[in-house]
C-alpha cells in the first residue's frame, strides 16, 4: 500500500516530487488527475493525499471536499500557485492539513508529509484503541490470538452470536470451549439473563435428569422439596452443556425433545413448562463416530449440528503462544500481587518448542506457576527440542525479532516511545514491524504492574 497519493497534471513535477519523497523513505503513487485518484481511493486508502489545486476536470479543492466527506481525519496537503492563496486559505477552513506555495524546497514538502503521516498513524492508533476498549466493555470474554483460525473463529462468533440457533463446539480438552460459549452469550441479546454451565461428565448418571430438568417434591426417594433444574434456571439466557458425549442415553432422549419442542417436564410432573433458552453443547470427540458406535443418539447429533464451531489446538496456533502467555502472566500477577517479569529468551524458546497437549489450559497453568515460582516447570520433553528445528532460518529470524519487540513492550508496559528508545528504532519502523508480526501494544497495557 502506498503511503502517499500525489496528484498533479504536470509530469515533470510528479516525477521530481515522487523521487524526493521516495528518497525520504515514503512510498508514493502518482496521478495526473483527481478522477483517477478517486478511482484508486475506492480500492486503497493512503496515509496522506497531496494534490495541486488547479487540475483538469475535478479541482484539488473539490477533491478535498469529497475526501473530507469520506474520511475527515485523512490529511490532505494542497499545492498552490501564488494566485491561489485565498483559495488555499478557504481549503484550510474546509479541512486541508497544509498548503505549500510554489515554488517550494523539497525539504518543505518532505517535512509536511512526515508530520501528516505521523498524525494519521496516531489517529488510526486511537481508533483501534477505542474499538478495543469498546470490545472489552461490550463483547465479554476476550478470545486472544491473531492466527487465521482464531481470527475466523472470532468473526464467526460475531456473526452468529445474536441468533437463536443452538451451537455445537468441537475442540480438544483445554482449548477454551466454555470461553467461546460465554463470548457467544455476552454478544447476544440474552446477556442480561443467566449463563448456566454444566459438565455432563461430572454429574452422576442417577442425578443428571434431576440436575438438568428439575423435580417435584416426592418425585423420588430423597426429593423433599421441588427443585428447579439447569434448564429452567437458564430461562431467557444460555445453557452450556460441556462434554455432552457423556450424557446418559435416557437424558439424551429428553434433551432431543426439549430442542424440538422448547418445553420441559420436571421429573415427577406432567406439566409442560415453556422454555426460552439457547443451548450451546461442547464435545471433545467425533460425535458422528460415537453415533455410529451407538454411544450417542444420531438424531440428537443432527439436531445439535446446525452450527458447529471448531476450536484449534494450541499446537496449531504457534504465533499466539507468547501473547497468550503474557496475558496469563498479567492475570496471575494481579491475582497474587506480584510484578510481571520479562521472559528470558531461553524461556521463550521453551514455550515455543513445547507441543502443549493440554492446550490453553496448560499454558495458563504454566504462566501461573511462573509468577509463583519464577521459572518454567514441567514443559521440557525430547520432542520439544526437535520441534524448533522444523523452522527454516528465515522463520527463526522472524520469530526472534517478534520476541525482542514483545519483550521490549513488556518491560516498557506498552509505551511506544519507551520501546522505540530501548530498541533504537524509528516510530514508523517499529509500527511497521508490529504490524508485520500482528503485535497489539494494548495487550501489554491490560493490567497494571504490581
Amino acid at each position: 500500500m502506498s503511503q502517499v497519493f500525489f496528484i498533479d497534471d504536470e509530469e515533470d513535477l510528479r516525477f521530481a516530487n515522487q523521487q524526493t519523497l521516495e528518497l525520504a523513505g515514503i512510498s508514493v503513487t502518482c496521478f495526473a488527475d483527481a478522477e483517477s485518484a478517486l478511482t484508486q481511493l475506492a480500492v486503497e486508502m493512503p496515509l496522506v493525499v497531496i494534490t495541486d489545486i488547479r487540475l483538469p476536470g475535478l479541482s484539488g479543492h473539490q477533491l478535498l471536499l469529497k475526501l473530507m466527506q469520506q474520511d475527515p481525519s485523512l490529511p490532505v496537503i494542497l499545492i498552490t500557485g501564488h494566485g491561489d492563496i485565498s483559495l488555499a486559505v478557504q481549503a484550510m477552513r474546509d479541512g486541508a492539513y497544509d498548503f505549500i506555495e510554489k515554488p517550494f524546497a523539497s525539504v518543505r514538502l518532505t517535512e509536511s508529509v512526515k508530520r501528516a503521516i505521523e498524525k494519521r498513524l496516531l489517529t488510526e492508533e486511537n481508533k483501534t484503541l477505542k474499538k478495543a476498549l469498546q470490545a472489552k466493555e461490550t463483547l465479554g470474554p476476550r478470545i486472544i490470538g491473531t492466527t487465521k483460525a482464531i481470527v475466523e473463529l472470532r468473526e464467526m462468533i460475531s456473526h452468529i452470536a445474536d441468533t437463536p440457533a443452538d451451537i455445537l463446539l468441537f475442540g480438544e480438552t483445554g482449548t477454551g470451549k466454555e470461553l467461546v460459549a460465554r463470548s457467544l452469550h455476552e454478544q447476544s441479546s440474552r446477556r442480561t439473563h443467566n449463563f448456566v454451565a454444566i459438565n455432563c461428565g461430572a454429574v452422576p448418571e442417577n442425578l443428571i435428569e434431576s440436575e438438568l430438568f428439575g423435580h417435584e417434591k416426592g418425585a423420588f426417594s430423597g426429593a423433599s422439596e421441588r427443585r428447579i433444574g439447569k434448564f429452567e434456571f437458564a430461562q431467557g439466557g444460555t445453557l452450556f452443556l460441556d462434554e455432552i458425549e457423556s450424557m446418559p442415553m435416557q437424558a439424551q432422549i429428553k434433551l432431543l425433545r426439549i430442542l424440538q419442542e422448547r418445553t420441559l417436564e420436571r421429573v415427577g410432573s406432567n406439566k409442560e413448562i415453556p422454555l426460552d433458552i439457547r443451548i450451546i453443547a461442547a464435545t471433545k470427540i467425533d460425535l458422528t463416530q460415537a453415533a455410529l458406535e451407538g454411544k450417542f443418539r444420531q438424531d440428537l447429533y443432527y439436531r445439535l449440528n446446525i452450527v458447529t464451531l471448531n476450536l484449534p489446538p494450541l499446537r496449531q496456533r504457534f504465533d499466539d503462544i507468547q501473547s497468550l502467555f503474557h496475558h496469563f502472566l498479567l492475570v496471575s500477577a494481579a491475582r497474587y500481587c506480584k510484578a510481571v517479569p520479562a521472559l528470558p529468551l531461553q524461556d521463550v524458546q521453551t514455550l515455543l518448542a513445547h507441543d502443549w497437549p493440554g492446550n490453553v489450559r496448560e499454558l495458563r497453568n504454566a504462566a501461573e506457576r511462573y509468577i509463583l515460582l519464577g521459572k518454567l516447570t514441567g514443559l521440557s520433553s525430547a520432542n520439544d527440542a526437535q520441534a524448533s528445528l522444523t523452522q527454516n532460518l528465515s522463520e527463526q529470524v522472524e520469530a526472534f525479532e517478534k520476541i525482542l519487540i514483545e519483550q521490549a513492550l513488556t518491560s516498557c508496559n506498552g509505551s511506544i516511545k519507551d520501546t522505540m528508545h530501548q530498541l533504537n528504532l524509528a516510530r514508523k519502523t517499529l509500527y511497521d514491524k508490529m504490524q508485520k508480526h500482528q503485535i497489539d501494544k494494548q495487550a501489554f497495557k491490560d493490567l497494571p504492574l504490581k
